[in-house]
């Protein structure tokens, strides 16, 4: 049975896992080294509840031992105050887990929420040549709002941004 559940501190090394296994592809995330789990550490701890949550999506066992299968963040937009209803939203899924629609279920229950945590405005920033990503977040309602062309050079090839935005 899967679940959505607020992050905690001893989901840190699963997080990273996945984040890290996300890079070798250079399909959704601009880091070009693998991370370390003492180097998140402020990251995660910068996010919390009241605002700015990590969610993860785990599976629970018949024997209640669990496996992190993806994590969603909501991040502040930009840093300044007067975006302080506008959040970044970030998903990763662990490989062997991708193509179940987990995304999906990570993605619904962040717009669900948004509202409760005092967010209008959700943001995904993804590669142009992230499809599985771009079409998931179309699917439920967000629109291209900004488009960068050749900003990111992964393994020496230019790669474009799409910034998509759903107001809610």
């Amino acid at each position: 049975m899967n679940q959505i559940r607020e992050a905690q501190e001893n989901d840190l090394e699963a997080i990273v896992q996945i984040y890290n296994a996300a890079i070798p592809d250079r399909i959704a995330t601009a880091d070009l080294e693998p991370v370390s789990v003492f180097s998140q550490r402020s990251w995660f701890f910068s996010h919390n509840s009241e605002s700015h949550p990590i969610w993860v999506i785990e599976n629970l066992n018949e024997d209640q031992n669990s496996q992190i299968l993806g994590w969603l963040s909501l991040q502040p937009f930009y840093g300044r105050i007067a975006y302080h209803k506008t959040a970044e939203v970030s998903i990763y899924i662990d490989p062997d887990f991708q193509n179940q629609a987990l995304g999906k279920l990570l993605l619904a229950h962040a717009i669900e929420n948004s509202p409760s945590l005092g967010i209008s405005t959700l943001l995904g920033f993804i590669f142009g040549h992230n499809q599985p990503s771009l079409k998931v977040f179309k699917h439920f309602g967000f629109t291209q709002w900004g488009f960068l062309p050749k900003v990111a050079e992964l393994d020496q090839v230019e790669r474009d941004l799409a910034i998509l935005g759903l107001r809610l």
